[in-house]
């Protein structure tokens, strides 16, 4: 029986040494099949900041697993992805003191991060959109809000470039969702809740442009995506957490519609996505949670339920090899 080899999942040979050491680390075979339907959870906070990278397969439910660590306890960053690289960037970390370190993991096999560059500016609460190309990390705290925006080469490693301005300061709004085209904004700290919805063209450099709104003014809400669709998940929308779940068609502008709700109110959670299949895991309701619930974008609905991460927590990045940035 063959199974893809440690040198990409597209090579099927195998010395017999590495089929060792790859059972001995736990790296076989799960990690290498199907590797663009993986999704992933970095860091957060439970009782302090960690460093913890959970994976799941989008596509089946099930609970989460451990991947490997991030290079420290980190909480409140950005994440984008392609199909074959995650990248983790920014965020809170203990001291507190704000990061500007960018670090990445190849999908295909399981470990820990390795170092990429720095970002333009050390912040937190910072999401990213991304095509398979470029990923872009948009506003943040440090420690008040700011409106930069910045961009890295994906397949490449090296500091951040400065890309433009938000077209409303804001930091904490969501994981942002994004088609090949286009990466959305969507609500955040200003330092209120904002209802704000902000778009950039990936692939260009310049300011954000006005979208339209949501259906309140909310901070901490998950993001997912397909090509088409952009949905946000739960959130504050103050003094209370939201279960609302609302969408936007990232090609059009226009205000957010309703979609259905989560289980239960919730806030810090992340979003991923298959592009067909979204998840939002994790974050506080209001202590932290474990909880993974799902929805078929293209429908509308209740979320239903899918698993469990491995520890409760919230506010973490997240990534995945096949949401709506990269069909």
């Amino acid at each position: 029986m063959a199974f893809p080899s440690k040198d990409g999942p597209n090579s099927y040979i195998w010395k017999l040494k590495d089929v060792y050491n790859a059972r001995l680390g736990d790296n076989w075979p799960e990690a290498y099949i199907g590797t663009t339907d993986l999704g992933f959870f970095m860091g957060g906070e439970e009782t302090d900041y960690t460093n913890i990278i959970d994976y799941v397969t989008i596509s089946s439910e099930g609970n989460a697993k451990d991947f490997g660590d991030l290079l420290g306890d980190t909480s409140g960053q950005g994440g984008v992805s392609s199909t074959t690289r995650v990248i983790h960037a920014g965020g809170d970390t203990p001291g507190p003191s704000l990061s500007n370190v960018i670090e990445y993991f190849e999908i295909a096999v399981k470990g820990n991060t390795t170092d990429f560059g720095d970002l333009t500016v050390a912040r937190g609460r910072n999401p990213g959109v991304n095509n398979n190309t470029r990923g872009v990390f948009m506003g943040g705290t440090n420690p008040g809000y700011v409106n930069t925006i910045d961009y890295i080469t994906i397949a490449s490693v090296g500091n951040a470039t400065d890309f433009g301005d938000l077209f409303e300061t804001i930091g904490g709004g969501t994981m942002n969702v994004n088609s090949p085209t286009r990466g959305v904004m969507m609500g955040g700290g200003n330092p209120g809740r904002s209802a704000t919805i902000q778009y950039i063209t990936i692939a260009t450099t310049g300011n954000a442009s006005d979208f339209g709104d949501l259906l309140e003014g909310n901070i901490l809400c998950g993001g997912t995506s397909s090509d088409t669709r952009g949905i946000a998940m739960g959130g504050n929308i103050g003094p209370a957490l939201t279960n609302r779940i609302q969408y936007i068609t990232i090609a059009s502008t226009g205000n957010a519609i309703d979609f259905g709700d989560l289980a239960a109110a919730r806030a810090e959670g992340c979003g991923i996505s298959n592009s067909v299949r979204g998840l939002y895991a994790g974050g506080n309701s209001p202590t932290d949670v474990t909880t993974i619930e799902y929805v078929t974008i293209a429908s509308t609905g209740n979320a239903a339920s899918f698993g469990d991460l491995t520890t409760p927590h919230s506010e973490g990045g997240s990534g995945s090899g096949s949401h709506g940035g990269l069909t």
